[in-house]
């Protein structure tokens, strides 16, 4: 059925059944996207690689683009925001935020029918205005987009000019140039497009259909996704349309003073008064389960290993307020900046298992102690693999399921400097942390009881996530770090050659 505004029928009433050996081309923004709007996805390039103020100019853009866009031509304010965006950037930071950071959001914007046929068929080509590089990573590794056809921006040593190459901005006609120079005389069999400058690619293709604009079309569900998000990286917890851009660059100042005043609360008073301090600050503590009491030296018990789920590098300190006295943590690579301002003792591990094992167990004769046995951090709701070498230095095991909540910033990063990660986590309106203690583990799961500490290991993992209702997964730390920042997130302490300026936490 057509509609009456376009000369093409809509994305509904084309079949999906069959098209393994056909190829289809279609438009990202309001087609493969329910979104028409790409202002969204520059912001969120501006302010992860270019920070608050690179944030602020592309806002102050946004009217000049607006204008252009809907009164000149669609090209000039594209061109705007391409300027704004990129003019000075280097290119390694903006295919960065393209791998790492651009796909969560995109994915949770999918329209489904597009989807459908597009999945459907053998081979997926998109054609797009916005810039390739800003693009191509989540099209070809999350959708299975063959080819790519998108607005080239100029570079020079490494940085991009801000402008856009030849032939320009990829709309209207040339958008068909772009398709009949790439496939020539061989027609795609089907075209998808959302607009009227998309009609000139659409009408060279055999079948052609609309995607027509409805806010009531909801997204692909998750569970539905092509590839599951699992990691994903970048300070900003939601899409930055214009207005929440806005608060977020007015907020950040306001922020960074609220963080600060949160932070030395943490760390200037005694840990039984920093639960209350939190709450008078915004900081939300919810305590739930049976921790236990403290050993005493007297006893002549080794303290408890509290095996903590990792969801920021303050898991340690909040578990700390929960049980209302410091827990020393030992951890894989903090900033030095983390370090000072932690409220509670940390110990480095050296990655050396006889070594960590030794610095283990001489810890947990002074009391208890906290490990996050992921060794990373994961924002999604899964769990990476254990590792299981904590099974093997005591029996007295608590499962402690952590769980948070951030309205604007994420309190973690794979890619920027994790010294900042406290400050972004306390920069929220009202962050919380959920802290639910689970039974002590019982001997006959221990290893002193014949269980391999790997089997210790994934089934402390399977009840955290049976708790959290989250997924086990068997990623690992270096599965993060070389999907988000291309290398193993270990630093040395003071290496001869240049160190690697990923913290990983």
């Amino acid at each position: 059925m057509k509609n009456n505004a376009t000369p093409f029928p809509t994305v509904e009433t084309c079949s999906s059944i069959g098209r393994e050996n056909h190829t289809v081309v279609a438009d990202m923004d309001g087609t493969l996207l329910r979104g028409r709007s790409s202002f969204p996805y520059f912001a969120l390039v501006a302010f992860e690689a270019g920070g608050a103020l690179r944030l602020l100019m592309v806002l102050l853009s946004a009217p000049l683009a607006g204008l252009l866009y809907y009164f000149v031509s669609e090209s000039a304010g594209i061109q705007v925001l391409i300027f704004a965006t990129y003019a000075g950037m280097k290119v390694s930071d903006i295919e960065s935020v393209g791998q790492a950071v651009l796909p969560k959001f995109y994915s949770s914007d999918l329209h489904p029918e597009s989807w459908r046929v597009f999945s459907a068929c053998g081979k997926r080509c998109v054609l797009t205005a916005n810039p390739r590089i800003m693009v191509e990573g989540f099209l070809k590794e999350f959708l299975g987009a063959d080819l790519v056809l998108g607005t080239e921006i100029g570079t020079h040593k490494g940085r991009a000019t801000g402008f856009v190459l030849s032939p320009g901005v990829l709309v209207s006609e040339k958008k068909a140039e772009a398709l009949l120079k790439e496939f020539g005389d061989k027609r795609p069999e089907i075209g998808l497009g959302d607009r009227q400058t998309d009609f000139p690619f659409m009408a060279l293709c055999k079948e052609s259909y609309i995607v027509q604009y409805n806010p009531e079309v909801k997204p692909l569900p998750n569970d539905k996704l092509p590839k599951p998000i699992v990691f994903h990286d970048g300070r900003l917890v939601l899409k930055p349309y214009p207005i929440m851009a806005l608060l977020t660059v007015l907020w950040i100042p306001i922020g960074f003073i609220l963080a600060c005043l949160r932070i030395a609360a943490g760390s200037l008073l005694p840990m039984p008064m920093v639960y209350y301090a939190f709450w008078a600050l915004g900081v939300r503590v919810t305590v739930k389960g049976n921790p236990p009491p403290p050993v005493t030296k007297s006893s002549g018990q080794t303290g408890v290993l509290f095996i903590c789920s990792h969801r920021t590098l303050l898991d340690p300190i909040f578990l700390s307020c929960a049980l209302g006295r410091p827990i020393p943590a030992v951890t894989y690579s903090v900033s030095r900046l983390s370090e000072i301002i932690s409220p509670i003792k940390t110990v480095r591990l050296t990655r050396d298992r006889q070594t960590d094992a030794s610095m283990i167990k001489k810890l947990l004769e002074e009391g208890d102690l906290a490990i996050c046995p992921e060794g990373t951090t994961c924002r999604e709701p899964f769990l990476l693999r254990f590792s299981a070498m904590f099974a093997e230095l005591t029996d007295h095991l608590v499962p402690v399921a952590m769980v948070n909540k951030m309205s604007m910033f994420h309190g973690t990063t794979a890619r920027g400097w994790k010294g900042m990660d406290p400050f972004y986590f306390f920069m929220n309106p009202s962050p919380s942390y959920e802290v639910t203690f689970l039974n002590k583990l019982p001997l006959e799961l221990t290893c002193s009881s014949g269980k391999s500490s790997h089997e210790v290991a994934n089934y402390i993992q399977r009840v955290i996530a049976a708790t959290l209702s989250y997924e086990c997964t068997s990623f690992t730390r270096k599965d993060k770090y070389r999907a988000l920042a291309g290398n193993d997130g270990i630093v040395a302490e003071k290496p001869k050659q240049k160190a690697i300026k990923v913290n990983g936490c």
